[in-house]
């Protein structure tokens, strides 16, 4: 006969909230009552619930060495100085853009700044690691600095960012070199430019919209950019920007007025390809300053238009790039496949007449060795203008050119094939 005794359980796991322990050699609890000795998982990291502190940054310093996550709630928080992550490993995760930090700060300095806790200090080869921020909205005011400035982060990501209003660039990557991301973020009304990649190497920025910054994207002396899928609109200046980068993609990009230029390539490009990006209603489209070995390819030029002319009354000639501009400093050029075109919607719908304030086809400032087929010119003021007798090994065969005059006859020490004039 077995006589009644309390059970002593030799492991009990309990899952909580707060995450999972060990009981070992507890007596049987009662339900709703707490364990008797917690373990904390081994290896979880500390998620820091912002609300519970005194200041945005009192929690970001409340990370410890090994990183963490810092979850900043709803609310408008004003902040007169930069709040500094110096931690790698780290998550800043909002949310949404009902979390909002706002810069008041007038003397031009940064909202949230992302640095080694060296600051400009740090060794080459010491920089932060995996650094992620996600899901807030951050403004400045024309006074203040940049919105998001990252320093020598490496793998840093960026995911359903807002950044506005600020007197520097929206989002600044100084010299991050390994693998940034940039998605699903909001670049909208900084002075400077939306985006400014300085020294970064492997970047993707996809899916972004930018809207009356400055320029939108800078991207200076890096490798690799893969733009693609973005939409950026009415900049003050120039799209998208690219010095001394080579091995990059910009494509499916849609790229409407901007007072200055779509893309501009310059000083020591090489290697980019410019693909299947709509071009519309800028003061000039793809402008290769100083590019070589670079394809252009089935892009639509659409009603680009003339660039504002000086105040005697001329065009000022290095801002009349057209829809493309080859410039002496480029060369080894593949075109193919674009669409160069005003308007023409319909059998008889609407049919534009050529207007000279248009921005036309393509400019050839002596270059040397481009290939220039299969793209489709129609109703531009011109389809190839030859504004320097100095280029030559040209090609130009197999276009169709629709109510578009051309100089292309007129090439010296080149190919010109098979096109089909229309009217």
């Amino acid at each position: 006969m077995f006589t009644m005794r309390r059970v002593v359980m030799l492991a009990v796991v309990a899952v909580g909230l707060s995450g999972v322990w060990l009981t070992v050699g507890a007596e049987a609890q009662k339900p709703g009552a707490e364990p008797a000795g917690r373990v904390k998982l081994p290896g979880a990291r500390v998620e820091i619930n912002a609300a519970e502190f005194a200041s945005l940054q009192a929690a970001m310093d409340a990370l410890p060495t090994e990183g963490g996550v810092v979850r900043i709630p709803p609310g408008t928080f004003e902040i007169d100085r930069p709040l500094v992550v110096s931690r790698s490993d780290v998550l800043i995760q909002g949310s949404g853009t009902a979390t909002h930090i706002k810069n008041v700060n007038t003397t031009g300095e940064s909202a949230l700044v992302i640095r080694h806790p060296d600051g400009a200090k740090v060794k080459a080869n010491d920089k932060l690691w995996r650094v992620m921020v996600s899901n807030l909205r951050i403004t400045g005011n024309e006074k203040s600095g940049h919105g998001l400035e990252a320093i020598q982060v490496n793998e840093l990501f960026l995911q359903g960012v807002t950044v506005s209003y600020h007197g520097g660039d929206g989002i600044r990557l100084d010299n991050c070199y390994e693998d940034p991301r940039i998605n699903d973020c909001l670049m909208t009304y900084n002075k400077q430019t939306g985006l400014n990649l300085i020294g970064c190497h492997d970047i993707v920025v996809a899916a972004n919209q930018f809207e009356e910054n400055r320029d939108a994207l800078h991207c200076f002396d890096g490798f690799n950019l893969c733009l693609t899928g973005n939409c950026m609109d009415d900049h003050l200046g120039d799209g998208v920007v690219i010095e001394n980068t080579y091995g990059s993609v910009i494509s499916g990009n849609m790229i409407e007025e901007c007072d200055g230029r779509g893309i501009v390539l310059g000083r020591d490009c090489y290697g980019i390809t410019m693909s299947a990006n709509v071009i519309a209603h800028n003061g000039g489209g793809i402008d290769l300053i100083d590019a070589h070995g670079c394809t252009v390819s089935a892009n639509t030029f659409v009603l680009l238009k003339m660039p504002p002319k000086a105040k005697d009354g001329t065009q000022p000639p290095q801002l009349d790039t057209r829809c493309l501009r080859i410039a002496r400093d480029s060369s080894r050029i593949a075109v193919t496949g674009n669409s160069f075109c005003d308007s023409y919607i319909g059998e008889g719908a609407l049919k534009r007449k050529i207007d000279d304030q248009l921005a036309g086809g393509i400019v050839l400032e002596g270059t040397r060795d481009v290939a220039v087929s299969g793209n489709v010119f129609s109703s531009v003021p011109k389809a190839l203008e030859l504004r320097d007798p100095k280029s030559r090994h040209l090609l130009f065969s197999n276009n169709l050119l629709a109510d578009a005059p051309s100089d292309h006859e007129q090439l010296p020490n080149s190919s010109v094939g098979t096109n089909l004039v229309t009217q």
